[in-house]
């Protein structure tokens, strides 16, 4: 394993004026994501009352445990504590100085390839679906090939896209909320104590979790750990790719239909989400958090075979039957790497380059999008 130092609406409740949103996707991207989740495209947003559903700009976060699943809103949760010390504001904290003055942020590296085939061109970036400002300094939040390769699409494909992901809110409800207190009866009694242990500081997260079904409460537990670590969904990758296509462009695809992301979860057995749940729970809160932060200085230094190498270490560790984890990544990050090639075949066309952002634990290792592209016949190479 490599070492590097270097959620179509708003709230309808809001409580005393406060907003909260929430964007999640599956954080342990097997590729995963994340999600983010799904992944976890997206993360929860701190408020003070109870988190309701905005629009996210792209998709839910990558996470460590389970990233690349795909994305979805998390329903209405309370929100965890704060992570950050009482007063401290990342996005306010002052830039480092030299003797001849303050250092000029640079924008991450980010895991970003170019594929070529003949005239046909696909830019893939791998993004994460929370960040830090620091990620994207407000005077140039990319690198230049970035800025260069946005700039020269016709077309930006997300995993799903800014209309889609608007009405999603209602399907995560329907297929993921029941009407009673349901999850304490699907789970085995070990793994259920061991969930509200976890939640045991949170009781009104625990008592709204009892409705969900255990996948949708595995995005829960997840998103928990993601905003822990400190990172914002404003911050995302999508989100801000997005604030600087949408100044000169406006077409914005989607590489899967919200049904087909849905399917990912709604045909998952029992058995595949108890697994998942169990994953999110194997490692404590703590060592979750360190692996967001892992996961995040991995992102940045932009090595998708690497990110792939860490993430393969992770599940290795984090499964609990082998068997039924692998059957989840092939539903939930393999076929979608698939299905994203196929369409992003669909979208380009010579002389007319698409640029593609999907989770960045999708793109590297031996069935992830970069290697799927090489078998269609392109040269991928990094940007």
């Amino acid at each position: 394993m490599p070492d590097v130092a270097a959620a179509r609406r708003i709230a309808r409740r809001l409580r005393d004026g406060g907003r909260a949103a929430a964007f999640a996707r599956r954080w342990r991207a097997r590729a995963l994501n994340g999600a983010a989740l799904l992944g976890v495209c997206c993360a929860l947003y701190l408020g003070t009352g109870p988190l309701g559903v905005a629009r996210a700009a792209g998709a839910a976060a990558n996470a460590p445990a389970q990233a690349g699943r795909p994305v979805v809103p998390v329903p209405g949760v309370p929100a965890p504590p704060r992570a950050n010390p009482p007063g401290f504001d990342p996005a306010s904290a002052p830039p480092g100085t030299t003797a001849s003055g303050p250092v000029r942020a640079q924008p991450a590296r980010m895991p970003f390839y170019v594929a070529t085939r003949g005239t046909t061109t696909i830019y893939v970036l791998g993004t994460l679906h929370v960040g830090d400002p620091v990620d994207y300094p407000a005077g140039q939040p990319f690198r230049a090939p970035i800025l260069a390769a946005l700039a020269a699409s016709p077309t930006l494909a997300l995993e799903l896209s800014p209309d889609e992901l608007l009405v999603s809110q209602d399907d995560v409800s329907k297929y993921g909320v029941c009407r009673r207190d349901c999850l304490p009866g699907l789970l085995p009694e070990p793994l259920w104590h061991k969930l509200a242990m976890r939640l045991r500081g949170n009781l009104a997260a625990l008592d709204a979790i009892k409705k969900m079904r255990p996948w949708l409460a595995s995005l829960v537990v997840e998103t928990y750990d993601s905003l822990s670590a400190g990172l914002q969904t404003e911050y995302g990758t999508e989100a801000q790719l997005q604030n600087v296509y949408l100044k000169t462009r406006g077409k914005i695809v989607g590489l899967e239909t919200l049904p087909q992301q849905m399917h990912a979860f709604t045909g998952l057995s029992l058995a595949q989400q108890r697994e998942m749940l169990a994953q999110d729970l194997v490692q404590t809160a703590a060592q979750n958090v360190a692996d967001v932060r892992a996961l995040h200085r991995l992102w940045r230094v932009g090595d998708a075979d690497a990110i792939a190498a860490w993430q393969a270490a992770k599940s290795e560790n984090l499964a609990r039957d082998k068997r039924v984890s692998d059957s989840i990544d092939n539903k939930i990050v393999y076929e979608r790497n698939r299905r994203f090639v196929s369409r992003m075949l669909q979208i380009a066309a010579p002389n007319k380059p698409v640029f593609v952002a999907i989770g960045a634990l999708h793109l590297g290792g031996p069935k992830g999008v970069l290697q799927l592209l090489r078998q269609r016949g392109f040269v991928v190479e990094a940007g």
